[in-house]
């Protein structure tokens, strides 16, 4: 059972101290990393289409990230009567954030997926903080080498563009990006609804590229179990959250919102069934704005997501 935090003498209330993610140590060697869980920040948002602002989304989350800090040594969740994030064994480290290039969106996802690529040597998850969507692509790049993968995409747009006034690395485009990669099984995506960002050829283009397409309608009126027997079981998942999957009665802060979508519950409930089913080896969340939300809840929400959906991943995975 690990022990208190301000056993060691400290309170170290949420307000107090440097904002990495859960307050988990920094780690800026990242030759030097020795973690189950390594957190970085991806602070680009050159891809966005409509109102930029997501560059401010990795701080934001951190900022937030430290009211689920308490220093209890764990998450207990009564519910499942399990504590999450034991301290005595889980290691998570913030790694800081990639080096963003002003104007520059090769050299910027190029030292994005160095991150991940770095992560993925010291056999760590890695866990990034967008950013646009378009920070996917250096992520879902770095698997290259790796064993398959399979995508699980929770979002309110598909991101099917092919080639838009030749760009082809915004962040209309990351679902098809990734799935022209080999190494990429198959793609669920979840929570596509009103009008999308992508045409009508490019539901049809991704449907025939391996594409399982659920509005939250349709989740809904099949279930979180119906919805985790469309995925594939036992395989490897990299999962992707655009924060405006979610309702923007909760999630505000965001480019592209758009009504009708997911509530908190929802989207836990499919990654605790997700980690159950197989194993998550890497996550993005992105698109929070955190200026287009003065209650900070938007930020909130995508740090106590991540907290509780990593928290999942680790206990499954040793369970």
């Amino acid at each position: 059972m690990s022990g208190h935090g301000y056993e060691s003498g400290r309170l170290n209330l949420p307000f107090v101290g440097i904002s990495t993610f859960g307050k988990s140590p920094y780690q800026p060697d990242w030759d030097a990393i020795e973690a189950d869980v390594a957190i970085l920040g991806a602070p680009f948002d050159f891809g966005t289409q409509w109102r930029s602002g997501a560059r401010f989304g990795p701080r934001g989350i951190r900022e937030a990230s430290t009211l689920f800090s308490f220093g209890h040594g764990g998450a207990y969740d009564h519910e499942d009567d399990i504590t999450y994030l034991p301290a005595d064994k889980v290691r998570m480290v913030d790694l800081g954030d990639a080096d963003i290039i002003h104007t520059d969106t090769e050299q910027s996802h190029a030292n994005i997926e160095f991150g991940v690529r770095k992560i993925l040597a010291a056999g760590a998850l890695p866990v990034v903080l967008g950013g646009d969507h378009s920070i996917n692509i250096p992520c879902i790049n770095a698997f290259e080498g790796q064993e398959p993968i399979h995508i699980v995409q929770i979002d309110a747009h598909l991101d099917f563009v092919d080639e838009r006034h030749g760009v082809r690395h915004g962040h209309g485009n990351p679902m098809r990006r990734a799935a022209e990669k080999p190494y990429v099984t198959g793609l669920s995506q979840i929570g596509i609804r009103n009008v999308s960002s992508t045409a009508k050829e490019g539901y049809d283009d991704a449907r025939a590229m391996g594409s399982d397409i659920l509005s939250v309608r349709q989740f809904r009126k099949l279930g979180v179990d119906a919805v985790l027997d469309r995925i594939p079981e036992g395989v490897r998942y990299y999962v992707t959250i655009d924060i405006d999957g979610f309702d923007p009665s909760i999630a505000p802060g965001t480019g592209t919102p758009s009504h009708g979508g997911f509530l908190y519950y929802e989207v836990l409930e499919l990654l605790d069934g997700l980690a159950r089913r197989g194993d998550v080896v890497g996550m993005d969340l992105v698109e929070v704005a955190p200026d287009y939300d003065q209650s900070g809840s938007t930020t909130i929400l995508a740090a106590q997501i991540l907290m509780n959906a990593i928290g999942r991943v680790l206990h499954h995975r040793a369970g």
